[in-house]
């Protein structure tokens, strides 16, 4: 079983259908890309999201989320102290990374599982839904920001074990 976040989400999706040892997928407040589609053309369909609408690009081409916006959007119902260090401690996204165009799905051939965050401000919860519907994912809601793993941690568990019990495709 292999889980994923945000961009996370696009690295399993990539891992196409030769991942022989993973029996399920489960996408948290993810992207979940289809063949042909890339990050960049996703977002770049309309304005940007409260999260990502001042992202920083160092001069390595890494993108940075602002304080300011991590906390008050992408982790908005995380513990500000908490989503303060969550912050210091974020890894900068190459830009390259939007670029990137999906091949073969890996959720075309496993079982899918996906958390929608409803409260999301990095990926729009209606985008996440058709990412799940698409997919045909065994699918739950939860009022989430991005963070749903640091806030409602529970809940994100419950999916992962339930996709745990699952056999291959």
């Amino acid at each position: 079983m292999v889980a994923g976040h945000s961009y996370g989400g696009q690295i399993m999706t990539a891992l196409g259908d030769d991942a022989p040892n993973v029996v399920a997928l489960v996408y948290v407040a993810a992207f979940g890309l289809a063949e042909g589609e890339s990050l960049g053309a996703l977002l770049g369909g309309g304005p940007p999201s409260p999260a990502l609408a001042h992202l920083i690009v160092d001069e390595q081409k890494l993108g940075w989320l602002p304080e300011e916006d991590f906390v008050r959007h992408f982790a908005s119902d995380v513990d500000p102290v908490t989503a303060r260090v969550l912050h210091a401690v974020q890894q900068g996204l190459s830009m390259s990374t939007f670029e990137d165009v999906m091949g073969t799905p890996a959720w075309k051939s496993h079982p899918t599982y996906f958390l929608v965050a409803t409260k999301d401000e990095a990926i729009p919860p209606e985008a996440e839904r058709m990412f799940a519907k698409r997919m045909g994912a065994t699918t739950v809601e939860v009022r989430s920001s991005h963070l749903a793993m640091v806030s409602h941690a529970t809940d994100v568990v419950k999916l992962i074990e339930s996709a745990t019990t699952v056999t291959a495709r």
